[in-house]
């Protein structure tokens, strides 16, 4: 290299150095919380293992402590571990951290509507109606309740029909998850069979496993860049405008029926409400189009993951399963159908529900909150506008409230005569005002299919499992149980 390289190369570090210099001299005056030192330009993404960003995130607890700062590019994040940090913010500063913080993947495409991307009134109006929908639907027809006994009906016969084969229960238990929303929002469900309603459940998981994959957490973390570059996660809003076209075709079946004395579904309800509030643009079509897409993402794939999980588990540990088979004996027996009333009269089902949406971790990361106003959190200020990952892996495996976190334990839910009790450890839906919409109505879905299920078949494994085969499978944002077959052998 002759003398004019040597001296070039010399100035590019030399300005390299500044910058860095700077940044991190500016970083360090704001108060807040430690954290690795971010580069310039790339943040902090160098140091998140490729496919990894949960358990990056969890070692990053280890040396910085409970509450920490990282950046995804030029992008300031908090993340909050553990029981009693997420629980200061969500829960006693709640509507400091209630705001929603950025999600690249999507942003774009939902354009700060629909009731789980947006903020400020449009969010609350747009909460507080699907609250209420969900609570009273009852409206002259079926409840919601008799809609999951219904569909819970139709899975044990279809498991019936599979002559005790070993099949994988992946595409069924989805099926009859989704179908209970699409019962509310369209007002009636789809059989297994249906063309459309097979479309419309592979474009969900298409999304869903876009979303998932290293470039579609690329994609959140330096969208500035992944925007350019081409790549599966691409095909995420060619994805979602293919399920909002079909909502929209939906939406236009019911405005040729409709009549606003009969509210057949949620569809009906945001119809009518549109007629009340005419002026109120937080109930325009696009709105409507949003939040039903936002209730199939919340009510389809988590529910029936940890249904899924569920039956691995208790295949795992039979013992277990032959105390479930023994309470639901006594207390409904087997001529009658599950109600949520039962559930009241069998602490050890509940306690072993509880578990198995703690130990399965679903959402590990939650999604991103951002805060309202400048918070003092810790000791630390955290500007208006910063966005917050609170991490729910933290609290569902917290070791200051569970004995064993990595160890499947109904007990964490039981007391010493063997009534359920409460843990703080039991996060799987969030908390505060960004508690998730449907809490209600996966709960139900949760005790009933379930019960229904273990009321009728023993469940039998295709090989023998081990704890090792029960654990978790990360996929990005997300655990899903590993692949299993399973015979389902009828006990009535």
């Amino acid at each position: 290299m002759d003398l004019a390289g040597i001296i070039s190369l010399l100035l590019i570090l030399i300005i390299l150095s500044l910058i860095f210099s700077t940044w991190n001299t500016l970083y360090r005056r704001c108060n807040l919380p430690p954290g690795p030192t971010p580069l310039p330009i790339v943040g902090n993404i160098l140091q998140i293992k490729r496919g990894e960003m949960v358990k990056s995130l969890m070692k990053f607890r280890n040396k910085y402590g409970s509450i920490y700062t990282i950046y995804f590019g030029h992008h300031r994040i908090v993340v909050l571990c553990g029981y009693d940090a997420i629980k200061e913010a969500l829960i006693d500063r709640a509507e400091e951290f209630s705001g929603r913080g950025r999600q690249p993947a999507i942003d774009q495409f939902v354009d700060n509507h629909g009731v789980v991307f947006t903020n400020g009134s449009r969010w609350r109006d747009l909460r507080r109606f699907s609250i209420t929908v969900l609570r009273n639907f009852g409206m002259g027809k079926k409840t919601i309740e008799e809609r999951i006994q219904e569909e819970a009906r139709f899975l044990i016969a279809e498991l019936r029909s599979q002559k005790e084969q070993f099949i994988d229960p992946t595409k069924l238990l989805l099926q009859c998850v989704s179908n209970i929303i699409c019962s509310i929002v369209f007002g009636d469900r789809f059989e297994y069979s249906n063309d459309s309603f097979q479309n419309l459940l592979t474009m969900f998981g298409a999304v869903f496993m876009d979303m998932s994959s290293t470039w579609g957490q690329l994609l959140e973390m330096l969208p500035s860049v992944m925007n350019y570059v081409p790549g599966p996660h691409k095909r995420i809003n060619k994805s979602l405008l293919k399920l909002t076209d079909f909502i929209s075709e939906r939406i236009k079946m019911n405005e040729e029926s409709f009549d606003p004395n009969s509210p057949r579904d949620y569809i009906d309800c945001f119809l009518i409400k549109q007629q009340e509030e005419k002026d109120n643009p937080n109930f325009d079509r696009k709105n409507m189009i949003m939040t039903i897409l936002n209730l199939f993402f919340g009510g389809t794939e988590t529910v029936s993951s940890t249904l899924r999980h569920g039956l691995l588990i208790l295949m795992r540990y039979p013992e277990i399963q032959a105390k479930l088979h023994a309470e639901i004996d006594h207390v409904i027996g087997e001529n009658r159908i599950t109600n949520i009333e039962d559930r009241n009269n069998m602490p050890y089902m509940n306690a072993v529900i509880h578990e198995i949406q703690r130990f399965c971790d679903i959402l590990p990361l939650n999604l991103p909150h951002t805060t309202t106003k400048e918070v003092q959190l810790k000791g630390y200020t955290l500007p208006k506008g910063t966005d917050i990952y609170p991490l729910l892996c933290s609290v569902l495996q917290d070791p200051t409230k569970l004995d064993c976190p990595s160890k499947f334990d109904p007990n964490n839910f039981l007391d010493d005569k063997g009534c359920f009790r409460k843990n703080d450890a039991y996060m799987p839906f969030s908390a505060g005002k960004r508690l998730c919409l449907g809490e209600g109505l996966a709960r139900m879905e949760l005790f009933i299919f379930l019960t229904t299920i273990l009321q009728n078949f023993r469940l039998s494994p295709e090989k023998e499992l081990t704890d090792e085969d029960i654990k978790p499978l990360m996929t990005g944002f997300a655990n899903i149980p590993k692949f299993f077959r399973l015979s389902f052998i009828p006990r009535i």
